[in-house]
């Protein structure tokens, strides 16, 4: 159902609800609509954890924010439909593949409803969407892309091109230099959204020495939440001076601070996401998710798998932790030499 050949301004709706990583996952769809239809009007409805990440997007026009659990509130889905009628979309597509995510793109009232028809399309979003597309791909990413394919877009680019607005560049440079940080470092981040992706926070300490070690490259290790601080302290503690607390961010400053780092070590979470899509290169640790699904995308990362898992996300959620603790720290500590080997090769 290709858009008319003689429209150049369409009104496109897109939904992504969450989660952070997800909604990264789903940015390189905003770049490639944006880059086929330079005067398209392009809007996202998302929730507001995620929010901050897309409110200054040079390809967004409307961003359309809601409080979690607003599919339980008739309030809150009544004042969704008045806002998205009044955008008058010409093709919603669903990046979510859920129940919650298509009943937003239904309460546009558009007809062409793009979304999932594989086992990426769950609950009721088959019946709910009108155009369903089988996205076989590998990764979630050019998965996302093939929902693009009935509006005549094959294999774009992938592109994130996520803002960095001046306050956050001043208190990312403020962080790094309070660190002494100036000339280089490794961003360590020991937090994830669940707990059978959390890796040992004394491993962690064992790569901040090995990086500073072998590569006099200081690691700024970074948190959100008492908990993960916790763990972030202990990283410090039993890193012999080679690792550094960094402040408390927002998700648009830690954006910022990643992006001056040389390198990112973290699991299969959102700031790991965040880091590859401003470009630094990444060490991904999987265990309970297929990393050839959610490794950080592109050449220039790795990701380290050494246990696979099948199950719900339920079951994958509650995946033991024997998963993540497969990974040793020579493990990880191999894959910064090579990254950072080839960082120094490029640069000679």
């Amino acid at each position: 159902m290709p858009l008319s050949p003689g429209l150049r301004s369409p009104r496109i709706l897109l939904v992504r609800l969450s989660a952070i990583g997800d909604v990264i996952h789903a940015l390189p769809v905003l770049c490639a609509l944006r880059e086929r239809f330079p005067e398209a009007h392009l809007s996202w409805v998302v929730e507001r954890t995620a929010a901050t990440l897309l409110k200054d997007h040079p390809a967004l026009d409307e961003l359309i924010v809601l409080p979690r659990g607003w599919l339980k509130s008739p309030g809150e889905v009544w004042r969704l439909r008045k806002r998205l009628r009044g955008l008058l979309p010409e093709v919603t597509i669903d990046l979510q593949g859920l129940t919650k995510s298509a009943v937003a793109a239904r309460l546009s009232g558009c007809r062409r409803r793009i979304g999932f028809g594989d086992e990426k399309g769950r609950e009721l979003s088959p019946w709910l969407n009108t155009v369903l597309v089988d996205a076989p791909a590998a990764h979630v990413i050019d998965a996302n892309l093939q929902l693009l394919v009935p509006l005549e877009i094959h294999a774009p680019a992938v592109r994130f091109d996520l803002a960095e607005n001046r306050l956050d560049a001043l208190a990312a440079d403020r962080m790094i230099h309070a660190a002494a940080m100036q000339e280089g470092f490794a961003v360590l981040n020991p937090g994830a959204g669940w707990p059978s992706k959390l890796w040992p926070a004394e491993r962690f300490g064992r790569v901040a020495r090995h990086l500073g070690r072998n590569w006099r490259l200081p690691s700024l290790v970074v948190w959100a939440g008492d908990e993960e601080k916790a763990w972030a302290e202990a990283i410090v503690a039993g890193s012999e001076g080679h690792a550094r607390l960094a402040s408390n961010t927002s998700l648009t400053e830690l954006a910022a601070v990643v992006r001056r780092a040389a390198l990112f070590i973290g699991s299969d979470t959102g700031p790991l996401h965040i880091a590859a899509a401003v470009g630094t290169p990444c060490i991904g640790l999987y265990g309970p998710m297929p990393a050839a699904r959610n490794g950080p995308y592109g050449p220039r990362h790795v990701a380290i798998q050494k246990c696979t898992f099948e199950g719900t996300s339920r079951q994958r959620r509650n995946a033991p932790g024997a998963l993540m603790e497969a990974i040793t720290v020579e493990d990880v500590a191999d894959a910064c030499d090579d990254v950072l080997r080839k960082i120094a090769w490029n640069a000679a």
